[in-house]
């Protein structure tokens, strides 16, 4: 019986156990320690077993973080996001958020990182899943609001709704619920541009370059079929005075790569017809300059708000 009961017990728990689950269990220390030493069992740190050998998966990692840090613990930030099924957001590190002044001890846990909060996690926890983890609305708004560079708390928000992890509103609706919250304001304007159709951080970007230089709003991600009759999205585009099409592509940094250049410059050869006029910025122009940009785009005939 007291074999069916531990098995079942780790295996909801990615295999891993607390002694204290383990005491609760029937096992006296002595059992646990000779399951260790004689490598049927491994002891992860003071308080985690684990009951398999080898590698920890990424998920036993996760599982380590929070039975170790005990209490109402909870995976959090870009580790809760990935749960959720974000991609390319990947961290090598384990966020585990735990309450302020709880104490995880001093030996380091290979691979998490503990974060305290003042945040009440029980509210914050996602009820769908036996991992104690966040939800994903203020997993990367907690993550974004702790940033140095707002190009990347904007682009992780534009990043989950583009994936259709949540919407627009209901992450603003944590805003909210969040506050006080570092950039609160900014996410908000930066929601509403994505509420509007904008995909990513460039395409963010040009909203509100045409905000601030008077310039009518694109319409974004249009369907075009090229020359060759293959399908693509175009970043940007805007119906010019005489009835032409003028299309903005935005590069970002891995355009440089001269296999990535070379497919770029097919492609807006493929774009070009005598009604469609394809041009190009990169990302740092709408950046750092977007007045130069805006004046350009003037100058080819795009309309005033």
């Amino acid at each position: 019986m007291q074999d069916e009961r531990w098995r079942r017990r780790a295996a909801e728990q990615a295999g891993l156990l607390t002694r204290l689950q383990l005491r609760g269990l029937g096992f006296e220390r002595w059992a646990v320690n000779h399951r260790i030493a004689t490598e049927r069992w491994r002891g992860l740190s003071s308080t985690v077993v684990s009951t398999t050998t080898g590698v920890l998966t990424r998920e036993q990692q996760m599982w380590l973080g929070v039975l170790h840090a005990g209490g109402d613990s909870i995976v959090g930030d870009l580790t809760a996001a990935e749960v959720h099924g974000l991609r390319n957001w990947h961290r090598d590190e384990v966020t585990v958020l735990v309450r302020r002044g709880l104490d995880v001890g001093d030996e380091p846990i290979p691979g998490v990182r503990f974060v305290e909060t003042r945040r009440p996690l029980a509210q914050l926890r996602h009820r769908g899943s036996h991992l104690p983890v966040a939800m994903v609305e203020p997993a990367v708004l907690r993550f974004a609001a702790y940033q140095r560079s707002t190009r990347t708390a904007e682009g992780v928000l534009a990043a989950v709704v583009q994936q259709r992890l949540t919407s627009p509103q209901s992450l603003s609706n944590w805003v909210d619920r969040m506050k006080p919250l570092r950039w609160s304001k900014r996410f908000k304007g930066v929601l509403d541009d994505i509420a509007g159709g904008a995909q990513s951080v460039s395409e963010i970007d040009v909203r509100r370059m045409c905000r601030r230089y008077s310039l009518a709003p694109p319409f974004r991600q249009v369907k075009r079929r090229d020359a060759t009759g293959r399908v693509h999205f175009t970043d940007c585009e805007w119906r010019l005075p005489d009835g032409r099409i003028l299309v903005l592509e935005v590069d970002g940094g891995f355009h440089m790569e001269v296999e990535h250049w070379e497919d770029d410059l097919a492609r807006q050869r493929a774009l070009t017809t005598p009604g469609r006029l394809v041009v190009r910025c990169t990302s740092r122009e709408l950046r750092d300059e977007p007045g130069t940009v805006a004046a350009d785009l003037r100058r080819l005939g795009v309309p005033a708000a």
